[in-house]
């Protein structure tokens, strides 16, 4: 099976390419350093499997995950994140992701997600099928950040990175207008007063690096 690998730090991804690598069946063909090189890379590699980090410089992973849906619908994405899976793996799978998996986990249970995937199955951890079950008991209270679009999640964390309006506009191809508004639904939403709020809360949740 040929995998790309997407993470912005070469030590990650040269990490996941050894542990990948130790399985006769799976070759990583690709890797990519950022969001427009994933892209290229997916538009002209022929791929099994991404395995996909959500924090990139210059596009938050979501947008990834998306627009590979959008050219190769059938073409599986794992997200393999930092980010705590019970704040990010619901989000991600509901966007398309085949399985999500924190980066903290042993290199053991990456190639199995990796195998699962590639069967056709969704992955989640043992540990987030848990934290599933509490959920829809009804016995957790959602996190504000969970009330957010994916929209307004990638600017929320293009502003807590401390990205001015003007440049998160550019970014995402929008208006410097379209932008505040965003702001100003996130901060109504989160309950939260200035960006520096918004800083400390994503840091605190582990939303940014």
């Amino acid at each position: 099976m040929k995998i790309m690998i997407v993470d912005d730090h070469p030590v990650v991804r040269q990490g996941i390419r050894l542990i990948l690598g130790a399985d006769a069946e799976i070759e990583v063909v690709a890797e990519a350093a950022n969001a427009r090189e994933a892209m290229e890379q997916a538009r002209h590699q022929a791929l099994d499997l991404i395995v996909l980090d959500l924090n990139l410089p210059d596009q938050n992973g979501f947008w990834v995950l998306k627009e590979v849906r959008r050219i190769h619908p059938d073409l599986p994405v794992l997200i393999l994140s930092i980010q705590p899976e019970e704040h990010m793996a619901v989000r991600a799978l509901k966007a398309g992701a085949s399985g999500f998996l924190n980066k903290e986990s042993a290199p053991e249970e990456l190639v199995k997600a990796v195998r699962s995937v590639m069967r056709g199955k969704r992955y989640i951890s043992p540990r987030l099928a848990e934290w599933l079950a509490v959920d829809i008991s009804g016995h957790r209270e959602s996190l504000p950040h969970e009330r957010l679009s994916d929209r307004e999640y990638q600017v929320l964390c293009l502003l807590a990175s401390g990205k001015s309006i003007s440049d998160i506009a550019a970014t995402l191809h929008r208006s410097p207008n379209t932008i505040s508004t965003y702001r100003t639904r996130i901060l109504h939403k989160m309950g939260i007063e200035t960006n520096a709020g918004l800083t400390h809360y994503a840091l605190t949740h582990q939303l940014i690096k």
